[in-house]
This record gives structure tokens, C-alpha cells and sequence, in this order.
């Protein structure tokens, strides 16, 4: 039992870790952020973070792939008992917007921070990007062999512009001066993405 609970609290504890990184690297920037401002923020020592990250840079890819993780998640529990393709993807949609409208620290994180090198940004595609991609382009693919979709489109780009309207929503959600909600937006994509924009 003493060992249970101390595996709770060692992962509370980085999960302290991570929350308060995400709030030092939204407030400051991720390159002006130090490993002591993270601490300091989580209210505990310079040392209990490294006894969870090895750096600054590791803390940054946790939590990029603890989110995405969680996101993934999320969205193949929430489309597994649908059938409509176009639901399953509207679905999806709403969920990206929806977890990024209810914390502006990790949004700013996500649309600005991790973009800020390339080296980040490769090694994030070629991780849970790449399976947040891989969804969009089953759910996609799907409806093309029941025929809901055109077949003559390529899936793996089709789900690349989907994530792309996603993305640049919510980017303009952060650096608006307006006070609007996120997750409205995921309607607006999905009818242009279902519907087009032809008024014929």
C-alpha cells in the first residue's frame, strides 16, 4: 500500500511539474523560461525537477506527448460507437478546440512555443502528431469506401488541410484582442470542410 501511494505522489508531483511549466512557458516563452521558474511556479526545489526531467527540453516534450496522448484518447472514445464519417470528424474537430479553448497556457504552448524551433517541430510530427494525423486520415478513408467522401481525394492531405483550418483557429483565437469562444469555430470548419463553399 505505502508503495501505491508513493507512486500517486510521485505522479502528482510531475504532473505539478508539467502544469506549472506549462504556465512559466506561456507566460515568459519557452526559450526565456528557466528550469527555476518552474520550479518556483510548482513550489518545489530546483532539485525535485530534475529528479522527473532531465532538462528544460524534455519537460516541454512531456508535455507534448502527454496531451497529444490524452487528445488521441479522448477522440477514439468519443467516435468509436458513431457510424457517419462526417460525425466522427466533427466530433474530432470540436474536441481539438475544445481542449485548447479551455486552457490558454498550454493553447499558447501548442500554437506558439512548439513552433518555435524546427528541430521541435520535427520531432514532434514524427510523434504523436503523426497519430493525431493517422486518425483524421482513417475516420477519412472510412468515408470514402462507404462513399460519403469523394475517392478521388488524397486522405493523407485531406486530413493535413482538416488539421491545418483546426490550427489556424485556434491560433487566431490567441492572438485576437477579442473575447470570443474556441470551440463555436469547429462548426465553422467542418460545414466548409463538408460542405464547401459553393452556393450551388
Amino acid at each position: 500500500m505505502a508503495r501505491k501511494t508513493s507512486r500517486n505522489g510521485a505522479s502528482g508531483k510531475r504532473e505539478s511539474i508539467l502544469r506549472a511549466a506549462t504556465r512559466v512557458f506561456a507566460r515568459n516563452g519557452y526559450f526565456n523560461s528557466k528550469v527555476a521558474d518552474i520550479a518556483r511556479e510548482a513550489d518545489v526545489a530546483d532539485g525535485t525537477v530534475y529528479l522527473y526531467f532531465k532538462s528544460k527540453e524534455e519537460i516541454l516534450h512531456s508535455i507534448f506527448d502527454q496531451n497529444m496522448a490524452e487528445a488521441i484518447a479522448a477522440g477514439r472514445i468519443l467516435i468509436e460507437k458513431l457510424k457517419d464519417p462526417g460525425e466522427k470528424l466533427r466530433r474530432i474537430a470540436t474536441l481539438h478546440l475544445e481542449r485548447l479553448g479551455a486552457d490558454r497556457d498550454l493553447a499558447v504552448v501548442f500554437q506558439v512555443e512548439l513552433r518555435g524551433s524546427t528541430k521541435f517541430m520535427r520531432e514532434f510530427s514524427a510523434a504523436g502528431f503523426a497519430e493525431y494525423l493517422s486518425l483524421l486520415r482513417q475516420t477519412f478513408e472510412e468515408g470514402q469506401r462507404s462513399g460519403v467522401f469523394r475517392k478521388d481525394l488524397s486522405a493523407k492531405l485531406v486530413s493535413k488541410i482538416l488539421f491545418g483550418a483546426l490550427d489556424e483557429m485556434a491560433t487566431n483565437w490567441i492572438i485576437s484582442k477579442r473575447k470570443y469562444k474556441l470551440e463555436p469555430m469547429a462548426e465553422v470548419v467542418m460545414d466548409v470542410f463538408l460542405n464547401g463553399v459553393s452556393a450551388s
